[in-house]
């Protein structure tokens, strides 16, 4: 069934993409402050009470539902599990951005590929040169592809019907959302939101860079997976992005131009300075994992089947 979910939800992606923001961000954001409004007097149990009410009490009303479809009609828990994968995972979150910025740089448009680089990233990016939109593009496209496909994916294995998705997307929303207002409030109400994502997304994101080591260049990717990613700012970033340069054999991280300003950052991969062709290469990466991905989910199948 977790098989023929998946295919299903990438064929429906194909001719119906999903506005992720406008379905999916902007009202579970809305749940979030909802929540917080409530519950925020600025302790950490609070942030606690407030946790468990925004994301273990939908992902428990989503238990029962599938449960009383499946004792219906495991057809109807399938289409469910279709309906919630939809919205809680897919590559047209992201691979837009990144299809255009490519066909930009392609052309030479440096104009529109800044252009498009900074709506996807949501800031100016007025300064950079094509070597370093190429090698940000990389950068958003892997982790992106983390969050959106393989952690969601991971988590949907674990738990029984669509559980897992809805757990791991509604914490990833709200420890966002949360973290952003702690950004200004330095609030420790926000802290656990933040520290229970890290858990959740601790196993996926050890998955993740696995699993681009397994499809890319195996020795690199693991090398720079030991070596480098405690140096990326966010650790848990940093596993998933010095992997995959390893896995590609390109260089990214290091310092870039933001407003004007040297944004000095890490660099990770051994490899050579990201471009255009880097690009579709990260392209072949993400799918070859993907594959990876429903090959181990046939096995799963099937294993279950035999039991």
């Amino acid at each position: 069934m977790s098989l023929f979910s998946l295919i299903a939800v990438f064929l429906i992606e194909q001719l119906q993409p999903l506005s992720y923001r406008r379905v999916v961000v902007a009202p579970l954001s809305a749940w979030a402050d909802f929540i917080e409004s409530r519950f925020n007097a600025g302790e950490y149990r609070h942030g606690v009470i407030a946790w468990c009410l925004a994301v273990l009490l939908p992902v428990g009303m989503v238990a029962v539902l599938y449960g009383l479809l499946y004792s219906l009609n495991p057809l109807l828990a399938w289409a469910f599990n279709v309906v919630v994968l939809y919205l809680t995972m897919g590559f047209r979150q992201f691979s837009h951005h990144y299809t255009e910025i490519q066909l930009a740089l392609r052309q030479g448009d440096l104009t529109q590929a800044r252009a498009l680089l900074g709506e996807w990233l949501g800031r100016s990016v007025s300064d950079l040169g094509s070597e370093d939109i190429a090698r940000l593009s990389i950068e958003q496209a892997l982790l992106a592809s983390h969050r959106h496909v393989f952690a969601v994916l991971l988590w949907f294995v674990l738990l029984p019907g669509p559980c897992g998705a809805v757990l791991y997307r509604m914490s990833a929303v709200i420890a966002e959302r949360w973290h952003n207002r702690n950004v200004t409030e330095h609030n420790v109400f926000f802290a656990f939101s933040r520290q229970v994502f890290g858990i959740i997304d601790w196993l996926p994101l050890r998955a993740t860079a696995a699993v681009f080591a397994i499809v890319g260049d195996f020795e690199d990717a693991v090398y720079c997976w030991r070596t480098q990613a405690d140096q990326w700012p966010e650790r848990d970033q940093g596993i998933v992005l010095a992997s995959g340069a390893g896995a590609l054999g390109v260089q990214l991280g290091m310092p870039v131009l933001d407003d004007g300003l040297v944004t000095d950052r890490a660099a990770l991969g051994t490899g050579d300075p990201a471009d255009v062709d880097f690009m579709q290469s990260a392209v072949g990466l993400v799918w070859r994992a993907t594959v990876m991905w429903i090959v181990l989910l046939f096995l799963l199948g099937l294993a279950s089947l035999a039991g």
